[in-house]
């Protein structure tokens, strides 16, 4: 199991779960063991990179993945383009690609900016 995922969790739902701007996944793991305490710590993790894997092949597959009040995974096509090595400073061709792309729903933005 990968234990190298790294998830910026940000304001609100850091503020929910009462820790740190910056949430790793163990730190999420834990917490959501705690909040389902009927649950072995291995069934949560397996859950959490099912979770991950099934976003993960989805956009690798060109899909979608839309999770309503909190936003949509999909990916952006990317133009090849000239670049610059920073170290030599030399011309570089950089392929074309797709990037991921997260949109945050209206429940997320809403959230994110109470005052």
């Amino acid at each position: 199991m990968s234990s190298q995922r790294n998830f910026m969790i940000r304001d609100g739902i850091s503020k929910f779960c009462g820790e740190s701007v910056l949430m790793i996944r163990s730190e999420l793991l834990q917490v959501l063991a705690r909040e389902n305490p009927e649950l072995r710590l291995e069934d949560v993790e397996r859950a959490l990179d099912t979770f991950f894997d099934e976003i993960s092949q989805r956009l690798a597959d060109g899909g979608r993945v839309e999770l309503r009040g909190f936003g949509a995974f999909s990916t952006r096509h990317r133009d090849g383009r000239k670049g610059r090595n920073p170290r030599t400073g030399e011309s570089v061709e950089v392929p074309e690609k797709r990037v991921p792309y997260f949109k945050p729903g209206k429940e997320m933005r809403a959230r994110l900016n109470v005052e």
